[in-house]
């Protein structure tokens, strides 16, 4: 199994009080957390692209910090979680130059996640007119296809579609060396990871939230996978989790951590502004807060594999149990600690827990790719 970060610009109001400096401070930090990863042998960072979302994710133009972790790191691979090709939001030929832009700027490093925006306050803002979210499916589906084109074809043969049309342009620069970045797609139920299969493209799983979840969605994905017609040059047989990381040198200081980062105030967010997923019962609608987690909760979450917390042997076993159900990639996000405590579960973690179960010096999809 490989390792990564997952990377927002989380910046909660209530850092913000009495700190003019926070957005800055959370953008530059994360910029400090990928560079960091790099260092712990990580090999993949990821940075989400969101718009409009107060509080809950303030890295919205992510090719940016792409850009510039390019030249800041030397082996960790820097993907995009997502870039929202979606023509009302980002032209599909512009997502593609850049993609191939930051293939050359990362000699290869580059991995090409897109999605769909995360829910109604996100997505009327760049189609204001749309009666039915779940469009925004039929919209990706009628961009995603022509990226591989774009990337190969000399002269790409240009595109007719229902929502949008390019006549025959050379897109330009093409990629880095043979082929093209791995593509993946950020799944959320179990109908899209089967679909992202059958195309040949890894899952970012987000939403994933413990190893028993993972374990149907990994099953169902690796089912489809053997049979997939892949709409890029190779197939990226890749499933992503992400689980919120609270390591440091005692478990009692890991729990402590955890209890004061209050990461159900970013929980509570996510429900705020994922409202096209159904709403699970109990939780409440904003601007109700999620309680803040008490350490009998973190330590009963812990247990479940719903948080990667403790000391280090005891987080090795709950990868273990990821790695247990097939997870090809387990993803710390990160954001809810503090700047020095982040740092801290970022260096353990490289330390004690990647060398245990990464021994591959080759990325993943760098082998997909060679061999395509």
């Amino acid at each position: 199994m490989e390792f990564g970060i997952f990377l927002q610009g989380y910046n909660p109001s209530f850092r913000r009080e009495g700190n003019p400096n926070a957005e800055h401070e959370a953008l530059m930090n994360d910029m400090d957390f990928a560079i960091a990863a790099d260092r712990a042998g990580f090999k993949y960072v990821w940075l989400s692209e969101h718009h409009f979302l107060d509080e809950y994710s303030h890295l919205s133009a992510n090719d940016v910090m792409c850009g510039y972790l390019a030249h800041a790191t030397e082996r960790i691979h820097i993907g995009s979680g997502i870039f929202n090709p979606l023509p009302q939001v980002n032209h599909p030929a512009k997502v593609a130059e850049r993609v191939a832009t930051l293939d050359h700027l990362t000699k290869g490093r580059f991995e090409f996640g897109t999605g769909r925006g995360a829910g109604s306050h996100e997505i009327l803002g760049f189609l204001p007119g749309i009666e039915d979210m779940s469009e925004t499916k039929a919209i990706w589906e009628d961009v995603i296809r022509e990226f591989p084109k774009m990337f190969l074809q000399d002269t790409y043969e240009g595109y007719d579609g229902t929502y949008w049309q390019l006549p025959p342009r050379k897109i330009l620069p093409k990629p880095y060396g043979k082929s093209h970045p791995a593509m993946w797609y950020a799944a959320g139920s179990p109908p899209s990871y089967a679909m992202a299969a059958r195309m040949g493209l890894g899952v970012l799983g987000f939403s994933i939230g413990d190893p028993a979840s993972a374990e149907k969605l990994v099953a169902g994905y690796k089912r489809e996978i053997g049979n997939a017609e892949p709409i890029a040059d190779f197939v990226n047989d890749n499933v992503l989790a992400v689980s919120t990381g609270f390591v440091a040198e005692t478990r009692e200081q890991a729990v402590a951590n955890a209890v004061a980062a209050r990461p159900m105030y970013l929980t509570s967010n996510v429900f705020r502004y994922h409202d096209t997923f159904p709403h699970p019962e109990g939780i409440p609608y904003w601007p109700e807060l999620m309680p803040d987690l008490t350490p009998e909760l973190v330590e009963f979450a812990a247990d479940a594999g719903a948080l990667i917390c403790g000391a280090p042997d005891g987080v090795l076993d709950a990868v273990k149990a990821y790695e247990a159900v097939g997870v090809d990639q387990l993803v710390l996000g990160l954001g809810c600690d503090n700047r020095e405590n982040t740092l801290k579960t970022i260096e353990l973690f490289g330390k004690h827990v990647i060398p245990k179960l990464d021994t591959e010096p080759e990325h993943r999809t760098t082998r997909f790719r060679r061999l395509a």
